[in-house]
């Protein structure tokens, strides 16, 4: 259950580091700045959940569904 609320909460963190630069953005020049340096927070948010996932899968914390 916690393996879940954190990949969840990655989530979050991420839409919202995305959606912060689209209104960075949005807002002008000035503040090209603060764009890329939510991009990159969604980057390395976004490698750090597919990391997390990769260890979960490799310790068993997530187990592949039978097909």
């Amino acid at each position: 259950m916690l393996f879940k609320v954190i990949v969840i909460g990655m989530l979050i963190m991420i839409g919202y580091s995305l959606f912060s630069a689209l209104y960075y953005m949005m807002k002008g020049k000035k503040s090209d700045m603060r764009m890329i340096k939510s991009l990159s927070w969604r980057v390395g948010l976004s490698i750090g959940l597919f990391l997390l996932l990769m260890v979960g899968l490799y310790t068993g914390f997530i187990v592949k569904a039978p097909v």
